[in-house]
């Protein structure tokens, strides 16, 4: 289905979110890596999201505050916020919860690997964008969210690359 025509790379975006109950956006340009003339792929292998407070050395406990959850999504299309499970654009998602008894727990359920067409180990992306979304329940002081997408640059087959195309052309409508 594809060919590597690269090893594995790292790709990353930090999204500030300085209000809660707000969606906060932030893009990764694909642009340089996808060609449809030439049928080039971004193969996404893992997606990884990093939570810290507005400094590299923040209590998250304290930005956060007990009781309250910070979100992010990962899309190849732009929805204009978050999407449900189900959504074929959907390609990476996360959540750090902070308990007052329990700390903070971090989740990501979802990873590229199991939502990918045929993909041997990742998700085809045939756009030239990922669109990042995320969101506090209410902060104390702002968050960043570091996202960072391994991935590779990867030759699909005509078939391949068409079928990939019209169904994230399908998800779009």
């Amino acid at each position: 289905m594809a060919t590597k025509k690269t090893s594995m790379f790292t790709l990353t975006e930090r999204v500030t979110v300085a209000a809660g109950g707000t969606d906060t956006f932030a893009t990764i340009d694909l642009g340089s890596y996808v060609d449809v003339g030439d049928r080039q792929a971004l193969q996404v292998h893992s997606v990884d999201f990093i939570f810290q407070g507005t400094t590299a050395s923040d209590d998250l406990t304290v930005d956060l505050g007990a009781g309250r959850e910070l979100m992010v999504q990962v899309t190849d299309l732009n929805r204009g916020g978050f999407v449900f499970a189900d959504d074929r654009a959907l390609v990476a998602s996360g959540s750090l919860n902070c308990d007052l008894q329990e700390g903070l727990q971090q989740s990501a359920d979802l990873y590229p690997d199991n939502y990918g067409k045929g993909s041997d180990d990742g998700r085809y992306v045939v756009n030239d964008q990922l669109y990042i979304t995320a969101r506090a329940t209410a902060l104390t002081a702002a968050c960043n969210v570091t996202v960072r997408v391994n991935a590779s640059i990867v030759s699909l087959t005509a078939k391949d690359f068409m079928a990939i195309a019209i169904q994230s052309t399908a998800a779009d409508n």
